[in-house]
């Protein structure tokens, strides 16, 4: 990319108003570009026309009104010209993910492949100024300077970016400027914050990795069998999906801890999940609200649901339970969709009151079978429920005592769908399997009972 006569190449310095930071849903709404080659600036901006209704926050924060822009082109409309305006030449943006991502997007809506290459200023600033404590546009002002004409307006802060860059080649000079071009660029993908030799430390090994944001604090937690190239997926993938732009913007550190194989993984990260609570994770709850029925035969002979609370359950060892729910809400909405669906009726499950002999509600809008006023005999009713249930049953546990699982040569030791710990020989394994009770936990009930009749089927190992 360096020339012979030591000049930088094509830089074209970009900025973009939008009407939110969604860019799936949200549009441009301005866009200003300030190229410099061979010494000499040109600039092209324009007010575009999303198509949308912008917040009147946004309006406030750029000063660009509906009125303004109600009748200018669209984004399609000029698609070619900015695409024209951008060829060639390296892509310089502040936070360069949410422009050149919101672009990408843009292009893409209207057939047009965009794939420059990009350079972040939030990266450049972290890289020459590391002692600065932040590197957001603002701080950068102050720091340097700079002259703002018209702040969160397209050509405006495009014009700061070129002012910041003019001050960093009096920092190192030129020659070390097209040096970091190479530098920079060559780790596009990467977020602001994160360097190449983070990167590089991440093994290609399973394992959970912890992305954190400012103050340390965990935002998303994850799991893979390939560490690294998990990661980068993350930040690769930051130019097409909202959630991936939004962890990216805001990861300021990564930690990882390896595992021996995928299902210590999958067991690693639903334990750290709990025990951190991520703030971008979706919330795995603890097992302490859980409640399950069981069916259980009245005086009639009739099979009645009776909902057992988390000190009554002992999964994996009671054969009569269904559910496995979260609260006792969630509960019964299972078990009114289950009578709906079968036409069982609800007063006998319980989930009405009714008058004996007398027929309920259901049956008289043709929603129950008629089982409270015997028009379906016990028996049938009884196969129904059990038929309708069948799908909810907790599994007791297929084995006579503990087992262990080998994963990758280190063994997972459970006993009755619990996770007792992983061992790596035979003393550990044994004060693993003294060691108490564990708590049950259903999302491990869960990764374990799929292990079970899956890939690891095979892998388990009874212990007496």
């Amino acid at each position: 990319m360096k020339n012979q006569s030591g000049e930088y190449p094509a830089l074209a310095f970009v900025d973009i108003e939008t009407t939110g930071s969604h860019f799936e849903r949200d549009r441009i709404t301005e866009i200003g570009i300030k190229t410099f080659f061979k010494n000499k600036v040109s600039i092209w901006e324009r007010l575009i026309n999303p198509q949308v209704f912008i917040p009147q926050n946004i309006q406030r924060l750029t000063g660009i009104t509906q009125h303004m822009v109600s009748n200018q082109a669209t984004f399609e409309d000029v698609a070619k010209e900015i695409k024209e305006e951008l060829e060639g030449k390296i892509f310089i943006a502040h936070n360069a993910r949410f422009d050149y991502g919101f672009l990408k997007a843009s292009f893409k809506r209207v057939g047009i492949d965009f794939k420059p290459k990009v350079l972040c200023t939030v990266k450049l600033s972290r890289l020459l100024f590391p002692d600065q404590a932040r590197h957001n546009l603002d701080t950068i002002i102050q720091a340097h300077d700079l002259e703002v004409s018209a702040r969160h307006r397209a050509l405006g802060d495009a014009d700061l970016l070129f002012q910041f860059w003019q001050v960093c080649e009096k920092e190192v000079g030129k020659e070390r400027l097209i040096e970091l071009i190479h530098q920079l660029i060559g780790n596009a993908s990467l977020p602001p914050n994160i360097d190449q030799g983070l990167i590089d430390s991440i093994p290609d090994a399973p394992g959970c990795y912890i992305f954190y944001g400012e103050n340390k604090l965990p935002l998303y937690i994850g799991k893979s069998i390939s560490l690294r190239s998990r990661v980068m997926g993350h930040f690769q993938g930051a130019l097409t999906q909202r959630k991936e732009m939004k962890l990216s913007l805001q990861v300021r550190d990564i930690d990882w801890i390896e595992t021996s194989g995928e299902l210590s993984a999958l067991i690693l990260e639903s334990r750290l999940i709990k025990e951190r609570m991520p703030s971008m994770n979706i919330k795995l709850r603890r097992s302490k609200d859980l409640c399950a029925w069981s069916l259980e035969e009245d005086l009639a002979g009739i099979l009645k649901p009776v909902l057992k609370s988390y000190k009554d359950l002992s999964p994996g060892l009671q054969d009569n339970l269904y559910g496995l729910f979260y609260s006792k809400r969630e509960a019964h909405s299972y078990l009114r969709a289950v009578a709906k669906k079968y036409r069982l009726c609800e007063v006998l499950l319980g989930l009405e009151k009714g008058e004996e002999g007398k027929a309920c509600f259901g049956y008289q809008v043709k929603q129950c079978g008629g089982a409270c006023i015997g028009l379906t005999p016990a028996e049938m009713h009884n196969l129904q429920l059990k038929t309708a249930m069948s799908l909810y049953k907790v599994q007791v546990w297929p084995f006579k005592g503990p087992i262990a699982i080998n994963d990758g040569g280190e063994m997972i030791v459970l006993d009755k769908w619990c996770y007792l710990g992983t061992a790596i020989n035979e003393d550990e394994i044994s004060e693993l399997t003294h060691s108490g009770d564990a708590e049950f936990d259903l999302d491990i009930y869960k990764i374990v009972k799929k292990a079970l009749t899956g890939s690891y089927k095979n892998q388990v190992i009874p212990l007496s």
